[in-house]
């Protein structure tokens, strides 16, 4: 399977998801849509210094912001997600194959430590 990725995007999603209080404000919005006071209510940082959280996000397509009135919520768009899974998913069969061997590897040194608990 051979799919078009865009580095840059990819390399924008990744830097953006660097930090945790953006991992955590992209969580709350897996939630579901909130304003950006709302957004701001859990952390000990400025309205300003969470705006720039949001900007960053917004710039790397991971949060889009409407708007309703005078209010602009703010709501998760998980595209730039699948596609860093897609990225990542590549990397699957080399994992599974790691996974393997130290299961292999766990396994025999369990028989081992059970062999040399007999043999005392």
């Amino acid at each position: 399977m051979t799919t078009a990725i865009n580095e840059a995007r990819l390399s924008e999603t990744f830097a953006a998801l660097a930090n945790s209080t953006r991992r955590a404000i992209l969580a709350r919005l897996a939630q579901g849509e909130a304003t950006v006071n709302e957004l701001a209510e859990p952390f000990d940082m400025t309205l300003p210094a969470v705006s720039k959280h949001i900007k960053v996000l917004e710039q790397a397509g991971l949060v889009v912001q409407g708007r309703r009135a005078q209010f602009r919520p703010c709501a998760l768009d998980a595209a730039p997600l699948e596609e860093l899974s897609t990225w990542a998913e590549q990397y699957r069969p080399v994992w599974e194959a790691r996974f393997d061997r130290m299961d292999d590897y766990v396994t025999q040194l369990v028989r081992t430590q059970r062999r040399d608990r007999r043999t005392r």
